[in-house]
């Protein structure tokens, strides 16, 4: 599977990506971060795919409902304007 643009750039520019990570993990633990994640993590219990390694990701269709699909699927998804809850 090919690289994206973002992909390639930050492995051609290791201390750009050392940057994205410092900021992501600053991200990570606020509280938008981390209510993103534990919902992400409470849908893909709810769907059974958590920690199962089947690689899929859930999709995140509504609130507090979401479906299987493939990461690429899922994340090549246009997202603009879209809310959930």
């Amino acid at each position: 599977m090919a690289n994206g643009k973002t992909s390639n750039y930050y492995k051609s520019n290791p201390t750009a990506a050392a940057r994205r990570r410092k900021q992501q993990r600053a991200y990570n633990k606020t509280s938008a971060g981390l209510k993103i994640r534990t919902k992400a993590n409470k849908l893909n219990r709810q769907l059974g795919t958590y920690g199962n390694r089947d690689g899929k990701d859930a999709s995140h269709t509504g609130p507090n409902k979401g479906k299987l699909e493939s990461p690429k699927r899922n994340r090549t998804r246009p997202r603009r304007n879209q809310k959930y809850a």
